[in-house]
């Protein structure tokens, strides 16, 4: 299926990246931060850190909460989390959209600029609030239309392909995400603008993420140099005074109950 190559093409993307994320990992460590306000003050839980990546914020939760999962469909990044965080971690390799757990077991499932990539997003909510008890929490930060807008501006500008992913709008979530199986409690938009030294720069920093994976392009690999040479110029019309190039992410965040069956 479509649907589920794509899937493994993400994981190899972001399992290429696991010694390089942390380091490229700005955004990350805001969205997650952010994210602990939400987390319930309670310590016997069961928490799953879904996407947990290299494992900094399973890290936080495990210090938190008497058992904490990490989950991931990467190899790579389990592995580095593995060698390189608590011990009291269990960690799991597996599709979220097949998540090794049994129906309503467990408490709390955290995932920090995940979902964005999960496509459809309803079959993986579904997913999410059966694994959780009536009650749990599904706390979590994604990325919303107008993400890396300047980017997307630029490259239309030199061709028709796909060079940055379509982000859902909050209405969008709001709709998958509020209904009669679960309701938004939280939720909060913040646009927040990275400053990078050049294209280059943001380019590397996006790929050094494994973020660089878009489902629906046509061409493969990096785009040659008449084509980026050309975005490259697009992009200096979002260049500030000081020379700084920024970038803006529209960040997410919700904090959502699965209500009683």
């Amino acid at each position: 299926m479509p649907e589920v190559l794509n899937r493994i093409k993400i994981a190899k993307s972001f399992g290429s990246a696991s010694h390089s994320y942390d380091v490229s990992s700005r955004l990350q460590r805001y969205t997650g931060k952010k994210l602990m306000s939400f987390l319930p003050n309670r310590t016997d839980l069961t928490v799953v850190d879904l996407g947990s990546g290299t494992g900094f914020f399973t890290d936080i939760l495990a210090s938190k909460y008497q058992q904490t999962i990490g989950l991931d469909i990467s190899t790579k990044m389990l592995s580095f989390a593995q060698e390189k965080r608590s011990k009291q971690i269990h960690w799991l390799e597996a599709d979220a959209y097949h998540l090794p757990f049994q129906d309503n077991s467990i408490d709390v499932i955290y995932s920090n600029l995940v979902i964005q990539w999960c496509d459809p997003l309803d079959i993986l909510v579904k997913e999410i609030l059966r694994a959780l008890k009536p009650g749990g929490l599904f706390i979590f930060s994604t990325l919303l239309d107008g993400t890396l807008h300047e980017l997307k501006s630029s490259w239309a500008q030199v061709d028709d392909d796909k060079h940055v992913i379509d982000f859902k709008t909050a209405e969008q979530l709001t709709a998958i995400l509020d209904n009669s199986s679960s309701r938004l409690l939280e939720h909060s938009k913040v646009d927040l603008v990275l400053e990078y030294e050049n294209v280059i720069h943001l380019a590397r920093e996006l790929k050094g993420l494994g973020a660089n994976h878009i489902p629906k392009q046509k061409g493969k690999g990096l785009a040659g140099k008449d084509k980026w040479q050309k975005m490259t110029e697009s992009y200096q019309d979002f260049q500030e005074p000081s020379d700084i190039y920024p970038a803006t992410y529209c960040v997410y965040s919700g904090l959502l109950v699965k209500l009683n069956d």
